[in-house]
């Protein structure tokens, strides 16, 4: 795993792996031209209707319903220029602990019906205690994560599937990527949310929300096949609470979307703030999953 999990007290006390002494990352946060940086832009508008545009950005980007919150028709030919249900992908996750940062950076696309995706994850220089890692090739599925070039003596060849709903964090830090649905589904939890104006992102108009999820009452709330993942990580936390920064375009499709995390533990305090960044609409996805003689059963070995 990219982040190892300890339970002490009460509570999930996370000790992010790859926070090595050396390791820094100069950079928060995703880049490139899918994730190009937002301009602010003032607005006289008001948002008094911030928190229920955060709660539909699940339902939109599945397609469940349109940004106005209109039900969709099952079998209904979308309006034009809507493309939900699809998108390119990329992720950062930035850990920060005594002093270090390290930053894991993601990229590949999600479909957010069947909320499968394909990434590859590129762990920093160093980080696993090599000059350089493979990157790692992740398979997102409901209630499951699968692996390549996971190393730690798992053949090159084979895959390492994870129980989602069996982590203590949901694997909403773990991989070194938040599934995307998570993510959106996350704002399900929403209970402070505060319209702080527009913003240009990667050229995109979006509207800029900012506020506070609770992972229980998001579990709760989640659609079929999202809940358990949430539900395992409402247990695991010593917090239900996570602060949020999203950005939404016209549409009501979530553009990006800015989780902070934070763990107590036995030493340093660590923050992971995990960055989603959307583009892309209506990209073609197709993830195939492997089959059970494809996936490593034997021990992993412990860093």
């Amino acid at each position: 795993m990219v982040v190892r999990q300890h339970r002490s007290g009460g509570g999930a006390r996370a000790v992010c792996a790859l926070a090595v002494v050396g390791v820094m990352a100069a950079t928060a946060g995703c880049s490139g031209s899918g994730g190009g940086g937002d301009r602010a832009v003032a607005d006289e508008r008001g948002g008094a209707d911030a928190l229920d545009t955060v709660h539909r950005a699940a339902a939109v980007l599945a397609g469940t319903v349109s940004g106005t919150g209109t039900v969709a028709v099952a079998g209904a030919a979308p309006a034009p220029g809507d493309t939900a249900g699809t998108a390119e992908v990329r992720t950062s996750m930035e850990t920060a602990a005594g002093g270090t940062r390290v930053t894991i950076k993601g990229r590949g696309a999600y479909d957010f019906r069947s909320r499968k995706g394909r990434l590859t994850v590129v762990l920093p220089k160093d980080a696993a205690g090599e000059e350089e890692h493979r990157p790692i090739t992740e398979l997102l599925a409901p209630g499951a994560l699968y692996m390549m070039n996971r190393g730690a003596g798992v053949p090159a060849d084979k895959w390492v599937r994870v129980d989602t709903t069996t982590l203590e964090d949901g694997n909403l830090v773990t991989g070194g990527v938040t599934d995307p649905m998570a993510a959106a589904e996350l704002l399900r939890g929403a209970r402070q949310v505060t319209y702080v104006g527009k913003t240009v992102l990667a050229g995109v108009p979006v509207r800029h929300y900012r506020g506070t999820a609770d992972i229980g009452l998001a579990a709760r709330e989640a659609a079929p096949g999202s809940g358990g993942a949430l539900a395992a990580a409402a247990k695991g936390f010593s917090t239900d609470t996570v602060p949020f920064d999203a950005y939404l375009d016209e549409r009501g499709r979530l553009r990006k979307v800015r989780h902070r995390f934070s763990f107590a533990n036995e030493g340093p305090s660590v923050e992971v703030v995990s960055t989603t960044l959307l583009f892309g609409f209506g990209v073609p996805v197709s993830v195939r999953l492997p089959e059970g003689r494809d996936i490593y059963t034997g021990q992993i070995r412990q860093r």
